[in-house]
């Protein structure tokens, strides 16, 4: 069946850029289906050449406060996102790389952790992200170094409608879990200015199936005669998150753009208790604590062929984790005491000049000043007392690149990008990267894309401080990739647009970074592997108008993502050269459909990893292997307009069909569950005489 369900996602998938705008009707209650024409390529922007890009629309980014850009990742594109649970770690990572491979940027500035070089996407609500794409591959470059698998790029932006508006919603879901938004925004000619809010809480007490144990089933004379795994429910898995984004923008309307974005995150979670710990939930206390403040302030000046702007940010992190146990009555051990501080000064100035149509220059020079202070007490001495161990370092990270993009005519583009690199007092080889892309045929706009390019990843501060374990001496993880794809897009307006694109890639990645064990009894990273991360990745978009108020709009994407170890061997028992690395699934793929009439819409969405190893072995063992796993999720959504609000009303359905699954080995998650979303957008003066267009 799940063959099936995969052969249904090749053939069928479909993302598409299109939506349905709410707009004002006579019977005030229809939602305005339009289907864009089909756009011509050769009139494309210059800033698109050779860019492999998928971006998302606002109704996948708007879909309903619940979700993360976790969950708008796993549902609407092919990345791999291994997640620990519900409101826990979730990490992202493309082609077959890991997700220190990838680089995220928010609002032009790095985000990913300089401590372990990712970023956790449970963190980043989906309603405080206006702008959201993926570059892949050699794409990456175009922005910064160190994304040798793939770069998330995230954003604000100021539109928002003339004069004071607000919204509210709640959600109410399975498992006592409740959710908040809301939003107040003033638009001028001039200024712009919103604050946003959300607040998540549950207990997150799940039930599940507890595949790890196994209970038996005696006859009257105590014979075993049977066994079964245990429904348990999800131990110490609370949480509670607050966040805050305030943003001010200022046109002066004669080429000048100011611009300052500011965002709070306080999160307080328990980490959930593993499927293989008999002990007792009351027994301990396994908590992570978050306080993180990220600000920006930009300047524009644009005009007609050049642009200059200039940013400058500032990032502040704290980061608890305490693991204690109750060794006895009312005494708890304190197992774990962690504490991280993390300042990062951020500054950057970027230059744009056309000076013909047929030629596009760009340079960008950054830099990130990070102040790392771990602490981790958890050594206990011979004599019984406790060590800290730790470390307390700085690191400057300068990034430049100068880019040329060349147009001779209409079906021809090509780019050469130049980026240096410098982490602390060591630089970087000169990272270049060209791209090339052309229309095949004007009918059916067909394009082929090409690219190449080598990069490279300077190990993290954990990598090369941390205590126990720490390495000095590593080396830089250097890749090369290369890209190659064809796409398509016909359609008619307002009767259906059907685009896709298909792409290779091939990369050859040296020096992988690997935590091993020690004789000494802890681990430690070396550069150990060759890996060879190849495939390909698939996306098609559909949408149908096949009668008046009716829209099918479908959205999928498939990506096979081979990436074997090819590492000399360690020893002569190694098993691990020529196997897939851990926790890299070879294919997976997403689906969305939705069907609008009206102001009724019905959304359907599907997501499929392949089965996924936890050793390099790929050893098919209870631990050692992870079956493959479909989720499907279902909502139904009506719009509601009456003269003083309008009202959003939404039910959703997670794992619609109750599949019992593991991302994580040991890690429980969540069955069948449901959630109900009311929204309430409030008309103000102008605004009374219009639908606002909002979207759970």
């Amino acid at each position: 069946m799940k063959r099936l369900y995969l052969l249904f996602a090749l053939t069928a998938c479909l993302p598409t850029a299109l939506f349905a705008q709410q707009t004002e009707s006579k019977k005030r209650s229809a939602w305005h289906l339009t289907i864009p024409e089909v756009t011509v390529i050769g009139h494309r922007p210059m800033k698109e050449i050779g860019v492999q890009k998928t971006k998302f629309d606002s109704l996948a980014l708007k879909e309903n406060i619940a979700l993360s850009m976790a969950d708008i990742l796993t549902f609407n594109s092919s990345v791999f996102v291994k997640s620990y649970g519900r409101a826990t770690l979730s990490t992202v990572a493309f082609r077959g790389t890991s997700p220190s491979h990838t680089q995220v940027t928010w609002n032009g500035m790095r985000i990913n952790n300089p401590m372990l070089g990712m970023t956790d996407f449970s963190t980043i609500p989906s309603y405080f992200i206006d702008n959201a794409s993926l570059l892949h591959g050699t794409s990456s470059v175009n922005e910064t170094g160190g994304g040798l698998g793939g770069l998330v790029k995230l954003g604000t932006t100021p539109t928002v409608a003339e004069g004071f508006n607000a919204q509210y919603v709640q959600g109410i879901g399975s498992f006592k879990t409740f959710d908040e938004f809301a939003r107040f925004t003033y638009g001028s000619e001039r200024w712009h200015v919103s604050t946003r809010a959300v607040y998540s809480s549950s207990p997150n007490d799940y039930k599940y199936t507890n595949h790890d144990k196994k209970i038996n089933i005696y006859d009257e004379e105590k014979n075993i005669i049977g066994q079964y795994h245990p429904v348990e429910r999800n131990r110490s898995g609370a949480f509670k998150d607050l966040h805050l984004l305030q943003e001010v923008y200022y046109n002066t309307r004669k080429g000048d753009k100011l611009g300052l974005n500011a965002w709070y995150i306080n999160s307080n979670r328990e980490l959930p208790m593993l499927t293989t710990d008999y002990g007792n939930a009351a027994d301990f206390e396994n908590r992570q604590r978050e306080q993180t403040f990220r600000s920006v302030l930009s300047w524009d000046h644009i005009k007609s062929n050049w642009k200059l702007g200039v940013k400058g940010g500032y990032i502040h992190t704290w980061m608890a984790y305490d693991y204690k146990r109750e060794v006895a009555p009312d005494n708890w051990a304190s197992m774990t005491r962690s504490r991280s501080k993390v300042n990062t000064f951020y500054g950057q100035a970027e230059g744009e000049y056309s000076p013909t149509k047929r030629w596009f220059f760009t340079a960008n020079v950054s830099a990130h000043q990070h102040l790392v202070r771990s602490e981790d007490k958890n050594i206990i001495l011979q004599d019984g007392g406790k060590a800290i161990v730790g470390y307390d370092k700085g690191r400057v990270e300068l990034s430049g690149s100068v880019s040329a993009k060349w147009q001779p005519i209409d079906r021809l583009g090509m780019s050469v990008v130049l980026r240096e690199e410098m982490y602390g007092s060591e630089w970087a080889p000169l990272i270049p990267a060209f791209f090339i892309d052309g229309i095949i045929s004007p009918k059916g706009n067909m394009m082929f894309k090409a690219s190449v390019s080598r990069n490279y990843r300077f190990p993290t501060l954990n990598d090369l401080y941390f205590l126990p374990g720490g390495n000095p001496n590593l080396r830089n993880e250097r890749g090369i990739s290369y890209d190659a794809g064809v796409s398509f897009e016909v359609g008619k307006k307002n009767i259906y647009k059907l685009n896709g694109s298909m792409n290779w890639f091939d990369s050859y990645i040296d020096d992988w970074i690997i935590w091993l064990p020690t004789t000494k009894g802890f681990f430690s990273p070396r550069n150990v592997k060759k890996v060879h991360a190849y495939g390909i990745e698939v996306k098609a978009n559909l949408a149908v108008q096949p009668a008046k108020d009716w829209l099918i709009d479908l959205n999928g994407s498939y990506s096979w993502t081979p990436s074997i170890n090819e590492g000399e061997k360690m020893s002569p028992a190694d098993q691990s050269v020529g196997k897939q690395l851990p926790y890299v699934p070879e294919h997976s793929a997403s689906l969305t459909g939705r069907l609008s009439w009206r102001s009724w819409a019905f959304l359907y969405k599907w997501a499929f990893y392949s089965e996924r190893f936890t050793m390099s072995s790929n050893d098919y063992t209870l631990t050692g292997h992870l079956p493959e796993y479909f989720m499907s999720n279902v909502s139904l959504e009506k719009n509601l307009f009456f003269k003083p609000v309008d009202v959003q009303l939404k039910f959703a359905v997670n794992n619609l069909f109750n599949e019992d699954y593991l991302s994580v080995l040991s890690r429980p998650m969540p069955g069948i569950n449901f959630e109900l979303f009311i929204g309430i957008t409030p008309k103000f003066g102008k605004n009374k005489k219009k639908s606002v267009n909002t979207n759970l």
